[in-house]
């Protein structure tokens, strides 16, 4: 295969709609280089870079001239099985090579149930004969995008979507007979969520639950501000959940005292940005020991604070 065939190039970004321009601060502050949008893929020559802000990356990204419509599925089924399209233009085209390539299973979870293990890689057209592919990407889910089967019925919002999308992501999630707190609860879409698992659950907003989640059998609730709680009076929990609204320095100054009172052995935070994105604050939370960031597909413009115990775990 000649050079003229197949280029490589160094990774691939896929941006959330209405985030370009945040994953295109972020890799500016990462050293990304030059960026080529193609719709929300973002093609840099450097190697692939700890974004938070993508929802997926492609890791080992290559350019393939190609001569037609099977060609371009012969391409792609002589790398490996699975493939998922980022549609970005030629819309037609890439859906008559689509069809020549074997179907990919993208059933929708069951939640609590993991995430795929199978191997998927990701392709778009970049022209009419010109393929963009990478058979390595992070995201287990095509286009790092996440699908429930969604509790209609039960739950008071649609924030569940975000818990459940975060404990996929991690791997785990409350247990039967674990113990959580759940921060800025109301209406109680997460504590609902939690309480569903098995685990139990105090609630702690100012204003009330939902009343048909005050109503499960393994929710307490107080009602009290999230930040008025002293973690050093509360008993050592297993998770500690937080959805709440606020300005991410306060966030941090919260996670930080849960932290060092040593009362959480792991914790699941929403941080939230107004207006600006706080990168300053975002590596602060990033430089904790244990600690971990990430944008989800239920995340809106913030990101979701992941830690765990390292002594415990």
């Amino acid at each position: 295969m000649s050079d003229a065939e197949r280029s490589r190039c160094g990774s691939v970004y896929q941006a959330a709609p209405g985030l370009e321009n945040v994953l295109a601060a972020e890799l500016n502050r990462l050293g990304a280089g030059d960026l080529n949008w193609i719709g929300p893929l973002a093609i840099s020559e450097q190697p692939p870079a700890p974004s938070v802000w993508a929802l997926d990356i492609w890791t080992a990204p290559e350019r393939r001239n190609i001569a037609s419509i099977g060609d371009a599925a012969s391409v792609l089924r002589g790398v490996q099985r699975n493939w998922a399209l980022v549609p970005t233009g030629h819309f037609r085209r890439a859906n008559l090579i689509l069809e020549r390539l074997p179907p990919v299973k993208a059933a929708s979870l069951i939640f609590p149930q993991p995430a795929p293990a199978s191997h998927l890689g990701a392709w778009t057209l970049l022209e009419t004969d010109e393929l963009l592919y990478s058979p390595t990407k992070t995201s287990p889910f095509p286009s790092g995008v996440p699908r429930f089967v969604e509790d209609r019925e039960g739950p008071p919002s649609r924030a569940y979507l975000k818990l459940w999308e975060a404990c996929t992501r991690l791997g785990r999630w409350p247990q039967p007979g674990e113990t959580c707190v759940d921060l800025g609860a109301t209406p109680g879409g997460w504590t609902w969520a939690i309480a569903q698992l098995g685990a139990s659950v105090t609630a702690v907003d100012r204003a009330p639950l939902a009343p048909q989640v005050a109503a499960m059998p393994s929710v307490t609730f107080r009602q009290e501000s999230a930040f008025g709680i002293d973690p050093a009076s509360v008993e050592r929990v297993d998770w500690l959940f937080s959805d709440v609204i606020a300005y991410p320095e306060r966030l941090l100054a919260l996670v930080r005292r849960w932290i060092d009172a040593g009362r959480a052995a792991r914790i699941v935070m929403s941080v939230k940005f107004q207006g600006e994105t706080d990168f300053a604050t975002m590596d602060a939370f990033a430089a904790i020991p244990g600690a971990s960031l990430a944008h989800l597909w239920h995340n809106k413009h913030e990101v979701t604070f992941f830690w765990a115990d390292p002594v415990a775990s």
